[in-house]
């Protein structure tokens, strides 16, 4: 279907849209007061006491127990890692991590890199290409932005920021109190739900596939805590499986301050092999975690760093976005950014489940997390029919099916919280390729 609110051909909107590199390129002015030294914030963790970080004002930390164990998951993540090259993006801090060395790599044992899917699928597949911005050769405090070969941008897991949870399951859950509640949008799950308090509003297809595409429209929706506004996000769903079966592998944007440490919106991928159950922790036993926060995704590229603050789209601007794509390729789930082959979820994580297999079912959209009745804007924080460059989009959406082909999508709106978010019907714009605005303001009574 097409309509007064379609996408607008690539030759008039070229002036209007970047397609970001995610390499650091787009990112807000740092709130790092100090630059610490790789070496000075291990030993720091080392010597850290409960006491110290549970009277700080912002630490939510349960007790002492929860903090110990905390503790330990930090320095879990870098036993035995050199590094010699740092660098300050936004409120983060990058540490440049031999790729052999990163936590997916020690924990499965992975000695060499596997083969990537061939570039074909993301060539002839992926967006088009505008301009994207130039890197700053340096962070503020001289180091040079950008890892080198061999090694990939780890951002740095702190003490300060795991104990704004009440636990490590917490930290590594896909929305704050995750504990054995499915997050994935399923029609089995009410809006009203007191147990989830996550609010969609989504494209879905029940398809075999083994992964797909699409490119997301970044936005800055403001999420205030003091309200109790947790997150804000637009991302892609790959699932398999069912009820407590279900696995997914996820990416996109997301704002949630508490676990970024900033207002800005960052590139995330996400896993679970149990329904995003975090009792069962550690998170490599299939809860799943955000980025490099746990065991669970293998990062083989520096040009993508998981974790960098993005500048969002400016209502009837310039529009940012950035093109995602998964592939079952081997086995192994593998993550393109921008045509990139980055890295992969090894299928060794889903524990011979569905998604080792195949996945059934895709899903493109927005997502919100709140605790106090009142939740976030997603998207832009306009309704679908503002369209083009108020509106949030995901754009170029297809599938893989199980024979390798990419095939445009056939979606159905799923609007549970349509007082606050809903989506338009899918539409196709001047080149035939699929696209929907998403979003909403938020509220009360979602």
């Amino acid at each position: 279907m097409k309509s007064n609110l379609s996408i607008q051909s690539y030759g008039a909107r070229c002036l209007m849209l970047v397609l970001v590199s995610l390499t650091g390129r787009l990112y807000a002015q740092s709130g790092v007061q100090q630059f610490v030294p790789f070496s000075s914030f291990l030993e720091s963790t080392k010597n850290a006491s409960a006491n110290d970080h549970m009277t700080r004002a912002a630490s939510r930390v349960k007790d002492a127990a929860a903090f110990a164990e905390m503790r330990q998951h930090i320095l879990n993540l870098y036993e035995g890692v050199q590094v010699d090259h740092s660098f300050v993006l936004g409120s983060s801090h990058f540490d440049c991590v031999p790729v052999a060395q990163q936590p997916t790599a020690r924990a499965f044992g992975i000695k060499s890199i596997p083969a990537p899917p061939p570039q074909s699928l993301l060539t002839k597949h992926s967006a088009a290409t505008p301009a994207a911005e130039h890197a700053k050769a340096s962070d503020e405090f001289g180091n040079p932005v950008g890892c080198e070969e061999q090694t990939i941008p780890m951002r740095r897991v702190t003490l300060d920021e795991v104990t704004r949870f009440s636990t490590l399951h917490d930290f590594l859950a896909k929305g704050p109190a995750s504990s054995g509640q499915a997050k994935t949008l399923r029609a089995t799950a009410p809006a009203d739900d007191p147990t989830l308090n996550h609010r969609y509003a989504i494209m879905t297809q029940t398809v075999d596939n083994v992964g797909g595409t699409s490119t997301l429209n970044i936005w800055s929706p403001d999420v205030n805590q003091d309200l109790g506004e947790q997150m804000s996000l637009s991302q892609e769903w790959y699932v398999g499986g069912s009820d407590v079966s279900t696995q997914t592998a996820e990416v996109g944007w997301q704002v949630q301050p508490s676990a970024w440490g900033t207002q800005d919106p960052v590139l995330f991928v996400y896993w679970t092999a149990n329904d995003y159950d975090q009792t069962d922790y550690p998170g490599s036993q299939g809860a799943g975690c955000y980025n490099l926060t746990c065991a669970g995704f293998y990062q083989v590229s520096s040009q993508g760093i998981l974790g960098a603050p993005l500048t969002g789209s400016i209502a009837g601007d310039v529009q940012y976005e950035f093109a995602a794509s998964y592939y079952l390729y081997n086995g192994n789930w593998w993550l393109a950014i921008n045509g990139n082959w980055i890295g992969f979820i090894p299928g060794s994580v889903y524990h011979g489940g569905q998604m080792s297999a195949n996945a059934q079912e895709i899903q493109f959209g927005t997502e919100t997390y709140a605790t106090g009745g009142v939740w976030p804007a997603a998207g832009s924080g306009q309704w679908p029919d503002q369209g083009w460059s108020y509106a949030a989009y995901q754009r170029n959406l297809s599938y893989f099916s199980t024979d390798g082909q990419a095939i445009p999508d056939t979606l159905s709106a799923y609007q549970p919280a349509a007082s606050c978010y809903t989506t338009s019907d899918p539409m196709t714009d001047d080149s035939g390729a699929v696209f929907f605005y998403v979003g909403g303001p938020g509220g009360s009574g979602c």
